[in-house]
């Protein structure tokens, strides 16, 4: 049986690598994270000719430099014995950025194959890649490969099988025109990137007392580069004695020579370069114009929502019309059987009211997510980054907390471990403290309910608004915390905006597939174990099994503090349970509800009828369920969200502290916003 060849994916942000991996791999994946921090580690397989081949998705990155926890751990793993095969994705239209990383993966000693992804671009912009200058310049193969149309995958996976077991560059060819070295060592013939006869001194020099030192280093001409830039990491893990070779860094001297080479291969293998602006710089003329950014932005967004409403609410009727039959079905079965009352409420009442309610739901989600997913595979993503980075400087915030309050929108849980990017420790209190505000997707579907229970044609605006209104608590919340600690933005935004694009089909399908899986595992996981043990402090009281709810333990906590969420337009105890509920996770005030006013089948249209009796007749009206929603959106966040932020702040005080201040936020801003509504 062939050896498994273990091929690591690297490039930098937006190449188009994970595609590529995906196009590979398909949704059959291994997600993890590297051991002892939480960049997340993409593992799958792949079959060429009967050979299997281990893949591993890198994360993207611009250098191997180790300033960041990315950069680290792709280092490690490539100089490892965990990749035999390094398989560089570079953004065929972007050669001069992309060529600086592989030259420094040509130094690491390892076999490399270049994939020349987004080809496509390239000839849409008049221009030429010479495919045989490429390889003689740099030494290795050159693979032209398109990942959106999965053409040329066969023809790299057959380059990294042949150049699995080569541990030297293929044959250089430079010429160097006008450039002629008095090297006493012809590495013209050895190396793809050779330095001056200054640097190139050094490196020998170096070389020869780390063969004295450590004899059996593997690669020591990439450990003395390494040296010259003064890398903490090697200098640290071999140290040496570098009198009289190097006194300084010279790095800066490293990644100016590294360039110039670039120029240079550049001038050579890029022909017919186009000289008319290319319709990416058109559309950013717009899309990130300093006043016409953000009211785009907005309107995008608007449109997301009136999708999200008008499309899932016509596939959620569907979704209804099958819970409904479904719980029918089951009553039916169990009467028949003269299954016990209690099992027969906790099964209709319990679990199916509690989960099948949330799971109707999922066309809102699907929706939501796709359109995200087709934003950011478009490249849109990044430009709204752009703009909102002045603004988010100016709030004393750097711009690149702008990010994880982006991810807010899908999970808290990866946004708030995204604050980590963020080297001012205060930048990242603050993030971590805003973030949650930002409306992740377990909201949803208390928005949908209680939008449309009360709110009829305007329930999308009245979700956008919601959205709106976390944004602008964060903002402001930014705001007021950098004026007391008197800090100012001193990171600002380092982003790249990708070429637009087409968006993948593939990947998109990959990516909601795994939002729509990890809300289906909730359902069946945490929602499920809330909605049992929901229905359980609702039929148990001091006398046991009880059938009027009032007389329940969960009357008697939620009338407990009636007094506390009067003022809020909340005072009422079964909002209140459901509220309490909504700290395992979000979703669960949905299917609390369904519970606690004993409406089985609650997203249905019948469903949705008697709860808005109920509520009525209790006195709840529209006011009382935007205050609601407006709690939901910014009191404390889920059990998961809480763990992370703890995680990230590494201190229960500080974690108790923040759920205290979105505590009392939360009431604050709902009283205000419920007795607002109540004078018009």
């Amino acid at each position: 049986m062939n050896k498994i060849i273990h091929v690591g994916f690297i490039g930098n942000p937006n190449c188009g690598k994970t595609t590529l991996f995906n196009a590979f791999t398909g949704a059959n994946l291994k997600v993890a994270n590297w051991p002892g921090v939480t960049v997340e580690k993409k593992e799958g397989t792949a079959h060429y000719n009967g050979q299997e081949f281990r893949l591993i998705d890198l994360p993207g990155i611009y250098s191997l430099t180790s300033y960041s926890m990315e950069e680290t751990v792709s280092r490690e793993c490539i100089l490892s014995d965990e990749v035999d095969v390094i398989v560089d994705v570079i953004d065929a239209s972007s050669l001069e950025r992309n060529l600086y990383l592989t030259l420094q993966l040509l130094e690491l000693g390892k076999p490399v194959v270049l994939a020349l992804n987004m080809m496509d671009i390239v000839e849409e912009r008049g221009m030429e890649i010479d495919l045989h200058r490429l390889p003689e310049m740099l030494g290795v193969p050159a693979i032209p490969v398109s990942a959106r149309k999965k053409t040329g995958l066969s023809i790299l996976m057959h380059a990294v099988a042949h150049h699995s077991e080569l541990q030297t560059q293929g044959p250089l060819i430079h010429h160097h025109p006008g450039m002629h070295s008095s090297h006493r060592h012809d590495h013209h013939a050895e190396y793809a990137m050779v330095y001056s006869d200054e640097i190139e001194d050094k490196i020998d020099a170096i070389i020869v007392r780390l063969k004295e030192s450590y004899p059996d280093l593997h690669n020591k001409r990439w450990h003395a580069i390494k040296y010259l830039e003064a890398d903490e990491a090697v200098m640290k893990q071999y140290p040496i004695d570098l009198t009289g070779i190097a006194d300084r860094s010279y790095e800066k001297e490293i990644i100016n020579e590294k360039y110039d080479f670039i120029e240079e291969v550049i001038g050579e293998i890029l022909v017919n370069k186009s000289r008319k602006a290319a319709v990416t710089d058109q559309v950013d003329h717009f899309l990130t114009h300093r006043f016409l950014g953000l009211p785009i932005f907005l309107a995008i967004m608007a449109l997301v929502f009136f999708l999200t409403f008008a499309i899932g609410d016509w596939l959620k009727g569907y979704f209804e019309l099958l819970l409904e039959m479904f719980s029918a079905t089951v009553g039916n079965f169990l009467t028949a059987f003269h299954v016990n009352d209690m099992l027969q409420s906790l099964i209709l009442d319990g679990i199916i009211s509690g989960v099948g309610g949330i799971l109707t739901f999922l066309p809102n989600i699907f929706i939501l997510f796709l359109a995200l997913a087709i934003l950011e595979d478009s490249g849109y993503m990044s430009r709204v980054a752009f703009v909102m980075d002045d603004i988010m400087s100016k709030l004393g915030l750097s711009g690149r907390a702008f990010l994880p309050l982006l991810l807010g929108f899908g999970c808290s849980v990866p946004a708030v471990m995204a604050s980590r990017t963020l080297e001012d420790p205060k930048d990242r209190f603050k993030t971590v403290l805003v973030t949650p505000f930002m409306s992740c997707s377990a909201r949803l579907p208390i928005y949908v309910l209680f939008s449309s229970l009360f709110f009829g044609k305007q329930a999308m605006l009245v979700c956008y608004s919601l959205y709106l209104l976390g944004i602008l608590v964060a903002i402001a919340t930014a705001f007021v915390l950098s004026k007391l600690d008197g800090s100012k933005a001193s990171h600002a935004l380092l982003i790249e905006l990708p070429e637009y694009k087409s968006p993948n089909a593939r990947t998109i399908a990959i990516y909601v597939w795994q939002k729509v899986k990890d809300y289906l595992t909730k359902a069946g996981t945490v929602i499920f174990v809330a909605s049992v043990i929901l229905w359980a402090i609702l039929n148990f009281g001091p006398s046991g099994y009880v059938t009027d709810i009032t007389q329940s333990f969960g009357a008697m906590i939620g009338k407990a503090a009636v007094p506390l969420f009067r003022p809020t337009g909340l005072g009422y105890w079964q909002i209140i349970v459901a509220l309490i509920s909504g700290i395992a996770a979000k979703e669960v005030v949905v299917s609390s509800c369904s519970v606690l006013f004993g409406i089985q089948n609650l997203t249905t249209a019948h469903g949705m009828s008697a709860m808005s009796a109920t509520l009525t007749a209790m006195g709840f009206g529209a006011a009382n369920a935007y205050a609601l929603m407006v709690f939901c959106l910014l009191y404390i966040p889920c059990t998961a969200t809480i763990g992370t932020m703890h995680r990230e702040l590494k201190s229960w005080k500080t974690t108790l502290g923040i759920i205290l201040f979105q505590l009392g936020i939360a009431w604050v801003m709902s009283a205000l916003i419920y007795h607002i509504i109540l004078l018009f």
